[in-house]
């Protein structure tokens, strides 16, 4: 059995997505179909606090469950679309936002997880709900949250059955040393990397180089159990396609079931933004979360024995 997940000390994402407008209905519903149940909600846990959109569908389930965490700068609500469409299609769908207490007052933070508790309040909080499977737990990233969703993977790797990210930075450390041409794209690179330094609140450069590792999936690739679906899109300037590429060997290296899509013609956000593009990986991602998120059997929707989590 693997050692359990060292301590997360912090996570942040450089908050450069492109000029190009994004359209987070581009392939998804404006409104919930008639049958859809949906609901707000709010978790804290010290110094955390969560918003999430609920949707699901109607019955008493339990159904296969699928926690969704936007890109940055996103919130919960803008993945609306993403959830409706998922409870449309048997799933239920939580989408969730984060905000961590500075100076007494809750705010948006890049480095909003500061421990493995952090990071697994929203899978506890699925709890809540009776019609959530909590054998079959997803989840699905875009951008930052699909950071959020490989760290969630390795941090709570018995509860999270099955992981679509796009377009993840897996390496942090790397990122920030590649090089970038432009003067234009070397000062929003300093600047994002400057603020990044501030928020973080490390003491000191190799303290904040240790948290950038520590916020990086591929250096905690060993504690993933989930079956991986890397999507990335093949003209992603910001963040390589080599990004997802090294993930997807570091998974396959220890011996996860793991799936790399690069999208032909796939800019920045291509899921919102080229809607044919955008056909091709939510295709692949319902296909990658019902296999391995619908129930194969009776038993397997039966609850985990008392005493087991």
């Amino acid at each position: 059995m693997r050692a359990r997940a060292p301590t997360l000390l912090g996570i942040g994402v450089i908050l450069l997505v492109g000029c190009a407008q994004t359209n987070h209905y581009l392939i998804h519903p404006r409104t919930a179909a008639p049958e859809v149940i949906v609901w707000s909600d709010h978790f804290a846990r010290d110094e955390l606090k969560v918003h999430i959109e609920g949707a699901r569908p109607p019955g008493i389930g339990p159904f296969p469950t699928v926690l969704v965490f936007p890109e940055e700068e996103a919130t919960a609500s803008d993945m609306h679309g993403v959830i409706w469409d998922l409870a449309a299609r048997g799933y239920v769908a939580i989408a969730a936002d984060y905000e961590r207490l500075i100076n007494g007052k809750y705010r948006p933070n890049m480095f909003a997880w500061r421990s493995s508790g952090d990071l697994t309040l929203i899978i506890d909080a699925t709890r809540k709900y009776p019609q959530a499977n909590q054998n079959r737990i997803g989840a699905l990233g875009f951008s930052e949250g699909a950071v959020v969703s490989l760290l969630m993977a390795a941090h709570d790797p018995d509860r999270i059955k099955a992981v679509v990210a796009y377009y993840p930075i897996t390496d942090f450390p790397h990122w920030y040393a590649g090089k970038r041409s432009g003067l234009s794209s070397r000062a929003l690179f300093a600047l994002g990397r400057w603020q990044m330094r501030v928020e973080s609140g490390a003491s000191s450069e190799p303290d904040f180089q240790t948290m950038l590792r520590l916020a990086s999936p591929l250096y905690m690739a060993e504690f993933v159990r989930a079956p991986v679906l890397l999507v990335h899109g093949a003209q992603d300037t910001l963040a390589l396609p080599e990004e997802s590429e090294r993930m997807a060997e570091r998974l396959k290296a220890y011996g996860d079931t793991t799936k790399l899509l690069v999208v032909p013609g796939g800019e920045r956000l291509f899921n919102f933004r080229q809607p044919q593009q955008a056909t091709l990986a939510w295709d692949a991602t319902l296909a990658w979360l019902d296999r391995y998120l619908r129930p194969t059997s009776r038993g397997a929707d039966r609850p985990p024995p008392s005493g087991t989590g």
